[in-house]
């Protein structure tokens, strides 16, 4: 892909992306931070609305989509370092997070005691299931970024969620291995599971070992999470641990992929399982 110009003074990181804040047009006050690949950057100055590069999807993702919270593009400034973008925005409805918050960064960390505490300072202005419900869609959770990996699409371009809740969950396994096997001939520089090919194995496993790690504390947080006392942080963490499971699954996935493995070789050996006792299949290991 030949970048124009502008493009070619943008510092990408290894994985040919670049972080991103959204800044309020009016207050200054940031809204969140995702990032942007090439494209998304491209995009973004084309249409004046922010389009993001999701990690975990693996696909660029239009803010707003899902839940109408667009993002109006009034400026977009490079650091000195020409690592990191800045854009000014009008936010649609107000809202920026997935939380339903006008900020994602609504924590403060408190110093007023003996020791440091994280306190939430910004109320929820509309219940996140009000805001994706209301879109019949999927939310359109930024990447904390993180997030689940709807990866059903390695395409570089942006597609709304609702297709996304179209995918036939019985084969999505099979879809994603046809996915898989077509990246490794696609264009590393159009593809993110394309870039994982070409970077190999060990970047493939690193990946996995990322996603295994942020699992285990989204897991740790969920646990320390009370529904009966927060509601929404109790939902939030519960969705950030689907998430970044599903971040594991697809990432190992591709890892299986790397060998010319398919899915239906785990699941053939999960139902070959069933009926044996656990403790009698790891002795005769």
């Amino acid at each position: 892909m030949t970048l124009p110009a502008w493009l070619t003074a943008v510092t990408f990181n290894d994985d040919g992306l670049i972080p991103a804040i959204a800044q309020d047009h009016q207050t200054g006050r940031i809204l969140m931070m995702a990032w942007m690949n090439a494209e998304a950057l491209q995009l973004t100055a084309q249409t004046q609305t922010a389009v993001y590069f999701s990690r975990s999807r693996a696909k660029l993702w239009h803010k707003g989509e899902s839940s109408g919270h667009t993002q109006t593009v009034h400026d977009i400034r490079l650091d000195c370092d020409a690592d990191v973008i800045v854009l000014s925005v009008t936010q649609a409805g107000g809202i920026a997070c997935h939380t339903g918050r006008e900020s994602c960064f609504y924590q403060r960390l408190d110093l007023s005691g003996q020791t440091p505490e994280w306190q939430t300072v910004d109320k929820v202005l509309k219940d996140p299931a009000d805001i994706y419900h209301s879109h019949d869609s999927t939310s359109d959770t930024h990447e904390i970024e993180n997030t689940g990996a709807n990866t059903d699409s390695d395409t570089i371009q942006a597609q709304p969620d609702t297709a996304q809740a179209q995918v036939d969950k019985a084969s999505v396994l099979q879809q994603l291995d046809s996915v898989l096997a077509e990246r490794k001939q696609a264009d590393a520089d159009s593809s993110y599971v394309a870039s994982l090919y070409a970077k190999g194995l060990n970047k493939i496993l690193e990946k996995v070992g990322e996603e295994s790690t942020e699992s285990i504390i989204a897991a740790k947080d969920f646990a320390n999470c009370d529904e009966s006392t927060d509601k929404a942080s109790y939902d939030e963490a519960r969705h950030e641990l689907i998430y970044e499971v599903a971040d594991v699954w697809f990432h190992t996935l591709v890892g299986l992929a790397w060998f010319d493995i398919e899915s239906d070789a785990v699941l053939n050996e999960l139902g070959r399982r069933f009926g044996l006792s656990g403790i009698d299949e790891k002795a005769a290991r």
